[in-house]
């Protein structure tokens, strides 16, 4: 766990600078550009669409959809069960002892440190006018991709053309799920220090899980092509609207 103490840092630095960075590299398809399909012939003109990769903001009902699967999804279900395996290995916290039933409760209550932490993150972004949905990166490469999974960690969607800007919502997130469990249903002893600690680990679950979202897509009739979108919302309607 020491070690993990050492990255957590690191990684929020380098994603911090690289969202403060030009970000045009990445997105600069998604955000200012337009680009076509054309068709082939007149056969393939019926069935491929134009895609435009012009920004376009979701709805109020993709927000919602987007929540839920952020909240109920494969994603936090699959996280709680591995971070609950962990804290089972490390005894922590060691009041709750071992055993399948001391599991379970470590899994409940990383399951609602997830709950609390995306609920605050979509409230926030709410008010601050911010477009949390992650958008699979329209780039090439995988050390491309993976800057983009990382930076789009602590950076969020504003305005009607889509720029990145760093996120408050998203940096404050995560520490207020685990100050929630701090103070909520983990043993007393437990204070300010260890919800800060925790929440470095949340944060730096947060950047695993977008890794996901970025590699683990599979099409979007699957279920985890449910929770990702392409770099646009126009590119997204698009698709959906050739089965």
């Amino acid at each position: 766990m020491k070690r993990f103490l050492r990255v957590v840092p690191m990684l929020m630095t380098v994603a911090g600078l690289a969202a403060l960075a030009p970000l045009g590299k990445t997105q600069s398809a998604a955000a200012g550009s337009s680009s076509v399909l054309t068709a082939v012939s007149p056969a393939s003109s019926a069935t491929i669409p134009k895609l435009d990769l012009t920004y376009s903001r979701p709805t109020e009902r993709t927000k919602l959809r987007n929540y839920f699967f952020d909240t109920f999804g494969p994603y936090p279900i699959a996280g709680a069960a591995i971070l609950g395996a962990i804290n089972q290995a490390d005894k922590t916290p060691p009041e709750w002892g071992q055993g399948a039933n001391a599991y379970g409760e470590r899994v409940g209550s990383d399951f609602g440190i997830a709950m609390v932490t995306t609920s605050t993150r979509y409230g926030l972004a709410k008010a601050f006018g911010e477009d949390t949905i992650y958008y699979r990166c329209e780039c090439k490469g995988v050390f491309r991709r993976l800057e983009h999974a990382v930076i789009s960690t602590v950076t969020a969607r504003r305005g009607d053309d889509g720029h990145r800007r760093l996120s408050f919502p998203a940096l404050v997130a995560p520490y207020a799920g685990t100050m929630t469990a701090v103070y909520g249903w983990y043993p007393s002893r437990y204070g300010v220090k260890d919800g800060l600690r925790m929440g470095n680990y949340a944060l730096l679950a947060f950047v695993g899980g977008n890794i996901a979202k970025e590699f683990i897509y599979g099409g979007r009739h699957t279920l985890f092509g449910r929770g990702n979108r392409p770099a646009s919302a126009a590119t997204d309607s698009a698709a959906n609207s050739n089965p």
